[in-house]
């Protein structure tokens, strides 16, 4: 169980603290404490002070019928109540007593003394102490004192090790990574024929596919400690901090050799380093310390670095340079074959009714992650258990794809008889002009039922197995079945409504890559006229053109986009009584099957 941590409070929530504390204090315990010294006494003592005049300072207080008054000396404060006495004020004439308004405030100038000066020192020392105590947590961690200690979590053999049985999808990765558990067991093989293993291995490859777990796998085969830390973690707030943790780090590698150094996210502390004035010294200083502790140990010392990115292109090339991260080791997104296996896997960890096709399932995945595979088995047996079944169906599995595709359904969004018909023949648009292109995807389901996401209905196209490479036509096919749903909008109801926003987002997108980045345009031929940044993390895309030609690109994403518009009104237009009965049936059963929609469309 994970431990939570509080949020750490900033440094001015301590002070304002502190400051109420003192003005309570002196606007209600300095007026306590002063009332503390007086004494009361009866008006005898005072009438008999006045006449041996033992008196020093007199305060008549008529409103609170009271009087306040010294010895001699000044050193106590007396206090009486008032009686009637005419010849009061002459009596204290001629005690000699010094009529003041000020009694208490000069009662006690010790007390006063301390109460005004020392004690605000006091309590501003201790505050500084605490300060101190709580910046060295927060540089150091949990250990106040731990200035440079790695902070690094160890893990050991252990029967419930994550081995490479566990880790399904990733073949030639885990064959690259056998070879390190192979020489982790039997070093003498290598360094007899005077092979040397690798320093450093770089895996490198989109989120979620499973790069922290084929590290873990690798010592669980080997058998061997695994230390795990962030790159993030070697960034502390004080400089040199850093480079300290690395050292340290590495020192106990070196005394639990054979061991496993995981650092995952890699790309916090091995950015390119730019030489601009002003960077971050800190991260810096830990990059440098790092490659010089890579250069530090020999071959075959039984240490292997791990790392992991999801930014390749960002890392310093003196890090990823032979002698180094000498292997590169990609993670892709799983294929259709590694998606099953993924979905098998953890399917292990859940009750199953008997002959569900976990093959389709990986088909209606495509492009989904390990993590994203693990969420839709999860989100199955959720489903079921709401339900109130014991086992997770087929129908739980599809459900969970469009949970995590398009979001939950939303039961209470209505809509008007209108917008229904609306979404139906949008949603058979592009449907019908999938089916009636070659080299499309197959139809798997037809829904106008809305959902969290935003979405009011979608049509879900399923491959039948991998594809590695698409043509020209195919992608032009892909932008008219996108502009499908516009096109029947405008045949039917002769409007243009917002349902279209993410079918002319993603049409647009596709357009643009077939020009600037395919070499698909008729003008410009195989020319690359836009990079693709971080591609593991979405694709961001600059242009590399100058402006005259970026005006060019913009007239042929638009004038692409509408040539397979049209075609698409012209196919819709051509099945026109299809359209209408499909439309029809969708509106009334909310949901088709491709098996359906097909059937209608071949009667």
């Amino acid at each position: 169980m994970q431990e939570v941590h509080k949020p750490k409070k900033p440094l001015i929530f301590y002070y304002g603290i502190v400051l109420l504390a003192l003005l309570l204090f002196n606007f209600l315990a300095m007026p306590w404490l002063a009332q503390r010294q007086i004494q009361v006494v009866d008006y005898g003592t005072f009438m008999d002070m006045a006449e041996k005049k033992e008196l020093g300072q007199v305060e008549v207080q008529a409103q609170d019928n009271q009087i306040l008054f010294t010895n001699k000396d000044n050193t106590v404060v007396f206090k009486t109540g008032m009686m009637p006495d005419p010849d009061l004020t002459q009596r204290l004439k001629d005690s000699g007593a010094e009529f003041s308004g000020e009694i208490i405030q000069q009662a006690n100038p010790i007390l006063s003394f301390l109460l005004s000066w020392v004690l605000p020192i006091v309590i501003f020392v201790a505050l500084g102490q605490f300060m101190s105590r709580k910046l060295m947590e927060r540089a150091g961690g949990p250990n106040a004192m731990a200035f440079g200690k790695s902070n690094a979590k160890v893990y050991v053999k252990s029967s419930q090790g994550i081995k490479f049985s566990d880790v399904a999808g990733e073949d030639e990765a885990k064959e690259n990574l056998s070879e390190i558990v192979d020489y982790l067991h039997n070093p003498d093989k290598y360094k007899e024929i005077g092979a040397a293993m690798p320093k450093g291995i770089l895996l490198v490859g989109p989120p979620g596919t499973g790069k922290t777990m084929l590290a873990k796998a690798v010592a669980g085969e080997a058998g061997v400690p695994f230390f795990s830390m962030s790159g993030s973690e070697f960034v502390e707030m004080f400089v040199g901090m850093g480079a300290s943790k690395v050292r340290d780090l590495f020192r106990q590698a070196k005394e639990k050799a054979p061991c496993i150094v995981f650092i995952d996210e890699i790309d916090a502390i091995g950015q390119k380093r730019d030489g601009r004035v002003g960077g971050n010294d800190e991260r810096e200083q830990t990059l440098n310390q790092l490659l010089t502790e890579m250069d530090g140990f020999e071959e075959n010392t039984g240490v292997i670095i791990l790392a992991a990115t999801n930014r390749p292109e960002s890392l310093d090339p003196a890090l990823t340079r032979p002698g180094r991260f000498d292997r590169r080791i990609p993670v892709e997104l799983p294929d259709l074959q590694g998606r099953e296996a993924i979905l098998k896997v953890h399917a292990q960890k859940i009750k199953l009714e008997e002959h569900v096709d976990l093959s389709k399932i990986a088909r209606m995945a495509s492009g989904a992650s390990g993590a994203e595979l693990a969420n839709i088995i999860n989100e199955a047996a959720l489903h079921a258990v709401r339900d109130g079944r014991r086992f997770v169906s087929q129908q739980d599995l599809e459900e969970s794809i469009e949970v995590v595709i398009a979001g939950y359904q939303k039961k209470n969004a209505i809509l008007t008889d209108q917008e229904k018909k609306i979404v139906a023949y949008h949603e058979v648009g592009h449907a019908l002009v999938a089916a009636m292109q070659s080299h499309s995807a197959p139809v798997q389901k037809i829904t106008i039922v809305p959902r969290t996401s935003g979405a009011l209905g979608y049509t879900m196209q399923v491959d039948t197995g991998n594809h590695y490479l698409i043509s020209r036509e195919e992608l032009e096919n892909k932008i008219a079945t996108l502009t499908g749903g516009r096109a029947a909008e405008e045949l039917v109801f002769q409007i243009c409504s917002t349902g279209a926003s993410n079918d002319i987002e993603q049409a647009t997108k596709l357009a643009r890559a077939m020009i600037t980045r395919y070499g698909m345009s008729d003008d410009f031929g195989m020319v690359a006229l836009e990079t693709v940044n971080n591609q593991y993390l979405g694709g961001d895309s600059s242009l590399a053109c100058s402006a005259q030609t970026q005006t060019e690109i913009d007239k042929q994403v638009v004038g692409l986009i509408r040539q397979q518009h049209e075609k698409a009104v012209k196919i819709l237009e051509e099945n026109r009584d299809k359209l209408d009965e499909i439309a029809q049936y969708l509106y009334e059963k909310e949901t088709i099957t491709g098996e359906e929609f097909m059937d209608i469309l071949n009667r």
